[in-house]
């Protein structure tokens, strides 16, 4: 019986190999065994490794970093502006919260936000090797180079496009759009805003609170001016936000100046005229009159005053609401590409090719013969048996 049970196992090795045990010395030996077509199956994929880096269009990143201020204020009520405004110090006892409410970790969604981007559609690039300026939406639009392959992988959706083009209505010719609306954006628009935000990243160090910006374009020139552009955007950005309050209390501040500018001139205008008029007499109600009027002229020239001191507090108040950025890491034309990442792509072929072949011999490979044996063993049993019956017949 035990030899039986030998038997039988060994057959079923013999038949079905992917059954074994895998140990390393196994493994080892059968791999070695069809090393000829490993070393093929890695040259193949060393092969399209190197077609995909060269139908690769080269990209270079460039990059700035900097460090927005950390700002504060008092918690405090109202009470706190109305100091802030007569310019009294009254100690930092009071708890502090944040200035406002946009925080750097909110600096990736403002660049990729719709509004932002528009606003990076008419930035005028050049490339490194062609002095020819234009906006960047039209040197994405017909200066970008393309993998040859994407010639195939768009062709059907392009094709069914087309299709669907022969059955559905000719749109109206659009008109010209002098200006572009953000609630309303055309396809073209959306899909360039799209591209730009696809090539712009913000990345937040929230330990060292610092930011960097990167832009990716397959120019170095046109991807310094970018980045550099975009990093100026941002901080106008968030100066109209953090200013936007301050600027507000100037413009009223200076309203007030001009109104109590307009009473004091009409104020003293009216006592000049009086006094000139009636220099020489010496009536009581003459000198009554006089001092009223000049009593009119000094209030409205110490208002005058007091609004005129406002107006510079407010201008002094907007300069200190405006961020400053610590520029650390300026931007800097980019020297050699970023992508595409030779070695990786080489080696990430060549190792896909090879764990792919590896698995074919250890498990399709006698897998599949097996299969194919099985198949052939039944069939030739069936045409005996058939033939055996014709015979008998």
């Amino acid at each position: 019986m035990p030899i039986n049970s030998g038997t039988s196992n060994k057959e079923n090795m013999t038949q079905y190999p992917w059954k074994q045990a895998w140990t390393a010395p196994v493994v080892i030996r059968k791999v070695w065994t069809f090393r000829k077509q490993l070393f093929k199956a890695c040259g193949i994929g060393a092969a399209i490794g190197m077609i995909i880096l060269l139908g690769t269009p080269k990209e270079y990143t460039a990059s700035t970093l900097i460090v927005p201020e950390r700002t504060r204020r008092s918690s405090s009520s109202g009470i706190s502006a109305l100091v802030d405004m007569a310019d009294i110090d009254i100690g930092t006892s009071s708890t502090t919260t944040e200035r406002d409410a946009i925080y750097p970790s909110l600096y990736p969604s403002i660049v990729n936000s719709t509004p932002f981007l528009i606003q990076l559609f008419d930035i005028k690039v050049h490339e490194q090797k062609d002095s020819t300026i234009m906006p960047l939406s039209r040197y994405l639009k017909e200066r970008q180079r393309r993998p040859w392959w994407s010639v195939i992988t768009s062709a059907p959706s392009k094709l069914i496009g087309w299709t669907i083009s022969l059955f559905s209505e000719k749109p109206e010719v659009a008109k010209v759009k002098s200006k572009i609306d953000v609630f309303r954006l055309t396809r073209e628009e959306a899909g360039m805003a799209g591209a730009i935000s696809s090539r712009i990243n913000i990345g937040v160090d929230k330990k060292k609170r610092t930011i960097t910006i990167f832009v990716t374009m397959q120019d170095p020139l046109v991807a310094a001016t970018v980045a550099d552009t975009v990093r100026a955007r941002l901080k106008e950005y968030i100066t109209e936000y953090r200013t936007s309050k301050a600027r507000r209390m100037l413009e009223y501040a200076e309203k007030l100046r001009k109104e109590a500018q307009t009473e004091y001139y009409e104020a003293q205008k009216r006592y000049t005229r009086y006094a000139d008029v009636n220099q020489g007499l010496v009536k009581l109600t003459s000198r009554a009159e006089r001092a009223k009027l000049r009593n009119e002229m000094d209030l409205a020239q110490a208002t005058y005053n007091q609004t005129e001191q406002q107006v510079q507090i407010a201008k002094a108040k907007v300069e200190r609401e405006i961020p400053v950025y610590a520029v650390i890491q300026p931007v800097q034309v980019p020297l050699s590409p970023s992508k595409p990442r030779k070695m990786v792509i080489l080696v990430g072929c060549i190792f896909l090719a090879g764990s792919g072949s590896i698995g074919w011999i250890l498990f399709a490979k006698d897998f599949v013969e097996g299969f194919l044996r099985d198949i052939r063993r039944k069939r030739k049993t069936s045409e005996d048996g058939y033939n055996q019956m014709v015979a008998d017949d």
